[in-house]
């Protein structure tokens, strides 16, 4: 299993990764949009669509994001095999609740036997170090 804080790091580095496609979003909107800032809940959920495909692409194409890939972990289910999308989906939900509630989420991890966070237990998967 992979350490909490190489997890954290590599949750880091993709949350720059996420921000900067936000960013880049957010100027082709304002420029479509003649400079005017751009507001709402479709632009809310437009920057939500982005995260949970960039995440559940990278986790149930290639078992791994960027930052996971830096800080050389990889994802997989229990059985040792590839994540679905199904399990990307679940662990993208619950990631978003371990986050909100002030990370116990994944601090669970320093108190679970097996080391495992909330999005870890609820996706049926775990994080591996490699290398």
């Amino acid at each position: 299993m992979a350490g909490l804080l190489r997890r954290l790091a590599a949750m880091l580095y993709d949350a720059l990764l996420i921000l900067a496609i936000w960013m880049i979003t957010l100027l082709a909107m304002v420029v479509a949009n003649g400079g005017e800032p751009v507001l709402g809940a479709s632009v809310q959920a437009l920057l939500f669509l982005e995260a949970f495909t960039f995440f559940g692409y990278f986790w149930s194409a290639a078992g791994q994001t960027v930052g996971m890939r830096a800080w050389r972990l990889r994802l997989v289910s229990n059985e040792g095999g590839r994540v679905s999308l199904l399990q990307a989906t679940l662990r993208f939900a619950v990631a978003l609740v371990a986050v909100g509630a002030f990370g116990i989420g994944y601090f669970w991890a320093l108190i679970d036997r097996q080391g495992r966070s909330w999005p870890d237990m609820a996706s049926n998967c775990r994080v591996l170090r490699y290398g």
